[in-house]
């Protein structure tokens, strides 16, 4: 066996990987390497994907799909300024380009600092057509320091702008604006920051900008407080102008403007630098009473978003003749979906989301290929086809909105918890005239509460709320409960604006171990090469431990995994501090799938297997010893008979996860009627209701044992009840309790004949989450003869307007679950 490396050694070592990964980021070209420009176009979903398109020669042209591989794509993603490549797509996914196809069996090693360097046939020698033309996906992360060169100085106009960063630089009088609306607009290249000349400068751009940060609209601004400002201020103006349409989704997706000679002051001396004036959607309109407005509560009367984890992001949905619907992904972009956040209040779209990304929806497909220039009010004055024939809400479209910049997250946090996205949950308040950290009391805590705390932190649906956190050590300081009486309804942007007892505080157990926890789906991403927060984690900690090196980038992922194994050994042996790795998958863990079931009731199912039976009492004695009748059967006799309103439930998970009950094996009930075990005491609520929402039969709690009954094609059955198997409900799948079961009815038997309200609620307690709970809820109109019952007009909650609720269910208009 070798003997051990001593610390000279894997220092020596250490010094050497560095000085390649050094070597690998030397911006210098080989002579000889052909001069191209890069541009991602066509059919977008995402501002950082598109067709690969190469300028060379003096005309733009594509690349062929042959060989190309995830290595070419990260070539291409670095050349765009990006730290890497996330996905490629070949047969012209982004659409059909036009002219010459430059490249074709490009084979690159993922070390090059352009395409031209890759192999190839050479250029413009090719057997391909249009319809093989290459796609990639980037990352959206920038390259930290990248510097955007222009090789072809006479053909700026037709390139996209490609910065590190973009910022709005607020004066010293707005700078505590939440949000911060209005500033100078500047840009990052090359590591500085940068101003841009407005001299060309138009809406259509500051349009742009704004959407960018999450508002819907830009407005003009006092000039004359910038020019006094601009004679007293140091410039430095970028080298370009800026030339954006109005429809793009970012300024990345605008192309070059004029360029600019760089002469200090004497680049703008016509002009000013450019400054934006954004105008805020009407729930983050800042009010006197509560700094921002509650507007998000209020749906827009023709589309919605629904099941996204996070404020602006959702399922698409539009209204059409009273009934909500989807949207076909058929043709779904960026500008279509810019469409939809702008028309609620958010800024331009940063994904359009295809395939059910978000969940699926219930009900018609509304709209097909939705084509929009980006300028429309409402994704209704789109141009779209009606016909949704070989649409399915597999296919539904989503969307991910820009949003401001509201510090949300500064006002609340996780703590004592094992990783980032679970802990106690504590909340910043005043008190005595300053802002102090404190816990919030967990009577009537419970899993919507969870929600909005995980919405706020941007950390997906919740998984579970807890009662009491003993476990979870937090801060001593913040033991003090802050906060108490906390009810929300699950639509909330922050927990500040659901329903609480202000400063009037009532928590008889107090907070410490009895203050409120939450636990979140999703995590930061650990993403190993070029990750730039990554880096300054790792620096901080060094530097905490009295190691101080510059920042470097580097660009291969060799290069990372030898230096952070280097690290692991070299740091952990000289400094006696805890392993890197350690560190890195503990601040930044792998990430986990964010998503979260969605249970829906078939409605049609109910309405068409809803009858009434007699049955002698004699032989429902278990029924009644499990509480399935009403109270009057305890004096029955046994020859009586008891009439029980049947009916089949057939529920379908069409979230993005499998429905599990929270209870573990040991902890299930087993029941006798059924004649096995059940996981969810309560799974759903069967009530018959008067027009005023008074019960007239006596509320039976059903519980179920939860198992895919059926699937849909190409899915797989995963749970079953039979021989104390695992429950749940498989994501395309539907647990089906016929209506012959024991217990699957309502007793009826002291019910007077007359019009009542049929309701069945799934998950009625919020036990397990779900990434909507709306359309847990269904109603019937019913009607009893006292022989003979009609179920009709059976809707699932949310399903349509309040217009056509109203027109059916005059008086009752709560289709909303009750809390608690």
């Amino acid at each position: 066996m070798p003997p051990p490396c001593s610390l000279l050694c894997r220092l020596a070592t250490l010094l050497c990987v560095w000085a390649l990964c050094q070597a690998q980021s030397d911006t210098k070209l080989p002579p000889g390497t052909p001069i191209i420009q890069l541009r991602l176009a066509g059919d977008k979903h995402k501002h950082y994907e598109g067709r690969v398109e190469v300028y060379y020669n003096g005309e733009w042209g594509t690349v062929c799909d042959d060989d190309f591989s995830i290595h070419a794509a990260n070539v291409v993603c670095r050349e765009l300024g990006y730290v890497e490549a996330v996905s490629w797509s070949p047969s012209s996914k982004y659409g059909k380009g036009e002219g010459r196809i430059w490249l074709d069996n490009v084979h690159c090693s993922g070390l090059e600092r352009t395409l031209a360097q890759c192999e190839s046939n050479g250029f413009g020698v090719s057997d391909c057509k249009h319809s093989e033309d290459v796609g990639v996906v980037c990352s959206q992360r920038r390259i930290a320091g990248f510097k955007f060169i222009s090789t072809l100085t006479d053909n700026v106009e037709s390139l996209n702008v490609q910065v590190e960063d973009v910022r709005i630089r607020a004066i010293s009088s707005q700078r505590k604006r939440v949000p911060m609306t209005e500033g100078y607009l500047e840009v990052k290249d090359g590591g500085k920051w940068r101003q841009i000349c407005d001299l060309e400068w138009t809406e259509m751009n500051s349009r742009v900008i704004c959407g960018m940060y999450g508002f819907p609209g830009e407005k003009r601004y006092n000039t004359k407080v910038y020019k006094l400002l601009s004679k007293r201020r140091k410039k430095n103006y970028w080298g370009f102008g800026v030339n954006c349409t109005g429809n793009e989704a970012s300024l990345h997706g605008c192309k070059l403007g004029h360029k600019v000679e760089l002469r200090g002051n004497a680049t703008c001396e016509k002009g000013l630098p450019v400054v934006v004036n954004c105008v805020p959607g009407r729930a983050f309109a800042p009010s006197h009473a509560q700094g921002f407005s509650k507007a998000y509560r209020v749906e827009q009367p023709l589309v919605r978003l629904r099941g996204g984890a996070n404020i602006g992001e959702g399922r698409v949905e539009v209204l059409k003749n009273g009934e909500w619907g989807t949207v076909c992904d058929d043709s779904w972009n960026l500008e279509a979906a810019t469409v939809v956040c702008r028309e609620l209040g958010f800024g331009s779209a940063k994904e359009a989301l295809a395939g059910g990304k978000l969940g699926q929806g219930m009900g018609p497909v509304h709209m097909n290929e939705v084509k929009c220039s980006g300028f429309e009010k409402s994704l209704t004055e789109c141009y779209f086809n009606r016909d949704a024939l070989g649409c399915s809400h597999e296919e539904d479209a989503a969307v991910r909105c820009n949003v401001p910049a509201m510090g949300f997250q500064n006002r609340l946090r996780l703590s004592g918890g094992r990783n980032p996205f679970e802990g106690r949950v504590e909340v910043l308040a005043e008190k005595n005239g300053s802002l102090v950290w404190g816990t919030v009391c967990s009577d009537s805590w419970g899993t919507i509460e969870a929600t909005v705390v995980c919405r706020q932190l941007g950390l997906g649906f919740a998984n579970n709320a807890f009662q009491e956190t003993w476990y979870w050590p937090g801060d001593v300081s913040a033991d003090d409960v802050v906060m108490s009486g906390v009810r929300c309804s699950g639509t909330e942007m922050t927990l500040a604006q659901c329903l609480h007892h202000g400063k009037h505080l009532d928590c008889p157990r107090g907070g410490g171990r009895f203050a409120a926890g939450v636990s979140c789906s999703e995590s930061k991403s650990l993403t190993v090469a070029g990750s730039h927060s990554l880096w300054h984690t790792v620096a901080k900690h060094l530097k905490n431990n009295n190691v101080v090196f510059e920042q470097v980038h580097v660009t291969s992922k060799k290069c990372w995994a030898a230096i952070l194994l280097l690290f692991e050994s070299l740091i952990g042996s000289l400094f006696k501090v805890q392993p890197l790795i350690s560190i890195l998958t503990t601040t930044y863990p792998l990430p986990r799938h964010t998503a979260a079931p969605d249970l829906v009731l078939n409605a049609q199912v109910v309405e068409h297997t809803t009858y009434l039976e007699d049955r002698p009492m004699y032989i429902l004695q278990c029924a009644n010893e499990e509480h399935c009748l009403s109270s009057s059967a305890a004096a029955a006799t046994s020859s009586s008979y008891r009439r029980l309103l049947r009916f089949s439930s057939q529920i379908h998970n069409n979230g993005l996860t499998d429905f599990r009950p929270r209870a573990a094996h040991n902890s299930w009930i087993w029941h006798e009627c059924h004649r096995h075990y059940h996981s969810m005491e309560v799974f759903t609520h069967y009530d018959l209701l008067s027009f005023n929402g008074t019960k007239v039969a006596e509320g039976h709690k059903a519980s179920f044992c939860l198992e895919d009954t059926q699937c849909e094609e190409g899915i797989e059955k995963r749970y079953e009840c039979a021989n104390f198997g695992q429950q749940g409900i498989t994501v395309g799948c539907w647990d089906t309790y016929r209506h012959d079961i024991d217990c699957q009815w309502i007793d009826v038997t002291d019910v007077v004949p007359g019009d009542y309200i049929f309701q069945v609620v799934i998950n009625p307690n919020f036990e397990v989450a779900e990434s909507d709970y709306t359309n847990n809820v269904m109603k019937c109109r019913c009607r009893y003869d006292g022989h003979r019952i009609w179920m009709y007009n059976c809707y699932i909650g949310g399903s349509v307007s309040s217009e056509s609720e109203e027109s059916s269910f005059s008086g009752l208009m709560n289709n909303q679950l009750g809390h608690r």
